[in-house]
């Protein structure tokens, strides 16, 4: 009877699935069937890394899942190299009695599988050169990103706000992206003036827009709003102490300052001014909307007339301004805003 053949592949990220890594695996494997006479049944691709457990590869599953189902028939597992396998000791020789459960057997095109203590042996090591590799990769990709960011770049998968882009010294920056950015800078500007008293309210703020990312129900948690906040990366600063890396001044532009980042901070612990007063909000609308020239938000206060009538105004209360105290009419502020 014809000897029954399955082809595994796998490429180690998503990225990769760009070139043609897939394609010339399951080429060369069916050229190697064709060679043994090899009937080909099926394929099974992986664009996940070749670490840790191999039941979170949904190729490996599927393949292991179509030997289950087919437990009477022999098959031969095809693939191109040891390191598509796996790149870990102890992974690789459960994934070996994985397929012996089934009476599967694996062929490799650079490497022959040996029943025997020294063909074992061999194969051991070379598992373990492909994991010491993996590792060493590993190290020297985790020293270049600490290398960069020391230097005042964003190394991590680009934030909510900013895309990367090309830089003129080398290598890829953040750079704003619209409309998100100017989204964030006014949600995170609301939120450090009072104008948004809790992160519920940032998080209604944020779900007006359409664009704007969200879960499938389409909202916008508390948890990613407070996520949102408490990133430093948005105040064109970067830190990551596991790394030994200080805070220090990035070299991509802010969606808002740092001393607005620093308010957020103090308000999320508790630190915030005042809450503002119950039902303040229908007389003073613009609470939080408008600021004095110093840069602190006016507060909303009536003045008693004589006869007992009660005149609405806001005011500057920052003792530090020269604008302390003065008011303006709610009439005159509203109808210029």
């Amino acid at each position: 009877m014809t000897q029954k053949a399955l082809i595994y592949c796998r490429v180690s990220s998503k990225k990769q699935l760009k070139g043609d890594g897939l394609g010339s695996q399951e080429h060369r494997c069916r050229a190697y069937a064709r060679s043994k006479a090899y009937q080909v049944e099926g394929v099974f691709p992986d664009d996940v890394s070749g670490a840790g457990d191999f039941m979170q590869r949904p190729g490996m599953v599927a393949l292991l899942a179509y030997l289950e189902a087919r437990v009477d028939t022999n098959y031969v597992v095809v693939f191109d190299d040891l390191k598509r396998f796996a790149r870990d000791t102890i992974f690789h020789w459960k994934l070996r009695h994985a397929l012996s459960a089934f009476d599967a057997r694996p062929e490799c095109l650079n490497f022959n599988f040996e029943d025997s203590p020294e063909g074992e042996f061999m194969e051991t090591i070379a598992a373990a050169q492909g994991q010491l590799e993996r590792k060493q990769n590993r190290r020297q990709t985790l020293q270049k990103m600490k290398a960069r960011l020391e230097k005042g770049f964003y190394v991590f998968p680009a934030p909510v706000g900013y895309r990367y882009d090309k830089c003129k010294h080398g290598g890829k920056v953040l750079v704003k992206d619209e409309p998100f950015a100017s989204i964030l800078t006014e949600a995170f500007e609301g939120y450090a003036t009072g104008r948004f008293q809790t992160k519920a309210e940032v998080c209604r703020f944020l779900e007006g827009f359409p664009e704007f990312p969200k879960t499938r129900h389409g909202t916008v948690t508390n948890q990613k709003a407070h996520d949102l906040l408490t990133r430093v990366v948005y105040s064109g600063h970067i830190e990551h102490e596991d790394w030994g890396v200080s805070l220090r001044k990035a070299n991509h532009e802010p969606l808002v300052s740092y001393e607005t980042h620093l308010k957020i901070q103090d308000r999320l612990k508790g630190r915030a001014l005042a809450p503002a007063r119950k039902g303040i909000n229908r007389e003073f609308p613009l609470v939080g909307f408008v600021t004095c020239s110093c840069g602190s938000p006016y507060r909303g206060s009536f003045s008693r007339g004589r006869h007992g009538k009660r005149f609405p105004y806001y005011v500057c209360q920052n003792k530090g301004c020269g604008h302390y105290g003065k008011s303006v009419k709610r009439a005159t502020i509203e109808r210029e805003f």
